[in-house]
This record gives structure tokens, sequence and C-alpha cells, in this order.
């Protein structure tokens, strides 16, 4: 079994995305993080394969696909357009899985509270709900510490320094979320291939720039913050899940801490969390054998 590369274009955006199994068997729709591109389901989508229609984008910004060079055309509302255009293409008649993985989560949250009615089940590996998120950057200082990172990419010069010395800050930020002993010479000759493509390392980063997360630094007390966090204020109605979800959680994230959880059930009225031990904030690439026995045994659970 191949992947098989294409392009879906309906005049408002070019996605490039990459799929792998029968085209009529049931979608999953797999949703990548920073500073990733489709290849962040390159180790996962043939254990999938046999019994499912997998399909990994480059979502905009990424790689081989449309990249915007406004900020303001990285807002999530835009990002979940960009999934349900594709979804729809790809699986017009039939509810599909959606599947994220960090940054890729955010979009896949979204996309879950307003299109439930086109989903079969949402799946997350290491990435936070908004709400849970927000809060555990204000309320818990391990990670607010931890997400400090993002207001160093949300600068001006950040395009210039996460592309200096060819992508060396880049790839050390890989390095300090979690182990890449996965990370052979041909996957980073790939990352660094995706990285290049033009324009591609500024607006990979607009998804930041344009994110609604606040973080604060470390020294504000969370009082001075009161009635300044958009993402709090929003009707827990208008951030619930309503269909089954399951989250999957390598223990040994380091960019997103297990209090990031905290209160999401709040959200879900059908989750199920399954953690993966000595697995990292790259689950995708350090246990993908687990996270697909994982999925395979959840959904078979799950009526047709």
């Amino acid at each position: 079994m191949e992947f098989k590369s294409d392009f879906f274009d309906d005049g408002r955006r070019r996605i490039h995305y990459v799929q792998m199994g029968d085209p009529s068997k049931p979608l999953i729709l797999c949703l990548h993080g920073f500073p990733e591109y489709w290849g962040a389901w390159r180790d996962l989508m043939p254990l999938l394969a046999e019994e499912y229609h997998v399909v990994a984008p480059d979502q905009r910004g990424f790689a081989e696909s449309f990249k915007p060079t406004s900020v303001e055309a990285y807002q999530t509302r835009y990002l979940v357009e960009d999934v349900a255009a594709l979804a729809d293409h790809l699986s017009p008649d039939q509810p599909f899985v959606l599947f994220g993985h960090d940054w890729g989560t955010a979009v896949a949250y979204a996309y879950a509270f307003g299109f439930a009615e086109r989903l079969k089940a949402l799946i997350v590996a290491n990435g936070v709900h908004p709400y849970t998120f927000q809060k555990a950057i204000i309320d818990d200082p391990d990670q607010r510490a931890a997400s400090q990172y993002m207001t160093t990419l949300r600068r001006r010069n950040s395009t210039e320094l996460m592309s200096r010395d060819n992508y060396a800050r880049t790839l050390n930020m890989i390095a300090g979320f979690s182990t890449t002993a996965w990370m052979s010479a041909e996957a980073k000759a790939d990352y660094l291939r995706a990285w290049s493509a033009e324009g591609a390392m500024d607006t990979m980063l607009h998804w930041y720039r344009a994110s609604p997360i606040i973080v604060p630094p470390v020294d504000l007390s969370a009082s001075e913050l009161e009635g300044k966090l958009p993402i709090l204020s929003i009707p827990q109605a208008a951030m619930s899940v309503h269909v089954p979800h399951l989250v999957l959680w390598g223990d040994l994230d380091e960019a997103l801490r297990p209090v990031c959880m905290e209160g999401l059930d709040r959200f879900c009225s059908d989750l199920t969390v399954k953690k993966v031990p000595g697995a990292g904030h790259w689950i995708l690439h350090e246990k993908p054998e687990a996270v697909a026995a994982l999925v395979r045994a959840w959904l078979a659970d799950k009526p047709a």
C-alpha cells in the first residue's frame, strides 16, 4: 500500500493532501500541528489504512498547500472552513473521523463544535481543548512557563529566528518537547524541505500570531487577567463536543502538561482518555503502533 499525493482546489483554497487506503472505506481525516506537515502521520497511516481511508493534508500555510500572507487568514474560522471543504470533497455523504495532533487539535475541536452532524468521532493525540488549555496557562505555573515559547513565536523576528542556520532553532524546538529518536536523516530532510517552501515559515508562524490564546508573563498574577481572556468567556455550550471523543496522551510531553486535560469532561458527553506510557509530545512518531491499536479498538465499538 502506497501514499498517494493529490490536491483539492475549489477556487478559494488549494490544499495538498496525502492519502492511503481504499476511498470507499470510512474516512479518517488527520490534522497536523506545528512545525509539521502531512508527514506527521507518515508512521501511523499504514497501520490504519487496511480498515480506513486515511487522509493527511498540509494545512494552510504549510508545505505544499496555499499560503495566504495575512495573519487574519489564519483565524480559526478560516482553518475550519478548509477542513469542512476538504471533508465534503472526500466524504460528502458519510460521517467521518477527525483526528488532530498539536495545533491540528485546535482546528479539530473547532470543527467538532460547529459540525457535529458530520462527525462519527473525534480523536486527539497530545492536543488540548481551547478552554482547558487557556485555564491551565493561567492557573498552573508549570504550564504557563512551558507555554512561554508561544510569545517568542509571535514576535516580528520569529520567522528569521526559526529559519536561521538551516532551521536549527525549529529543530531544537522539536527536540525540546520530547525525544526525537524517531527523526531519521531522511525524515529531517523532509522537514527541512517542507519548511523551505516559499514563504512557509512565516505563514506557519501566523498560526501563533492569529491565535486568541493568551500567554501572560510568568510573574503576572491571575487576578490581573480577569476579564481579559476571551476564550474563557465563551459559553460552554459553544465549546462542547457532542460526538464520541477519544484523547490519547503521552505522559512525557514537555509542551503540554497533564493539567491541560483537567475539566475536559465538562465539555464532552462521551469522553475516553487513554494514556500512552513512555510517549511524549511527538506521540505519533514515538508510538505509532500503540496509537493505532488504541484507535482501532476504540472505533471498533462505534456504530458504522
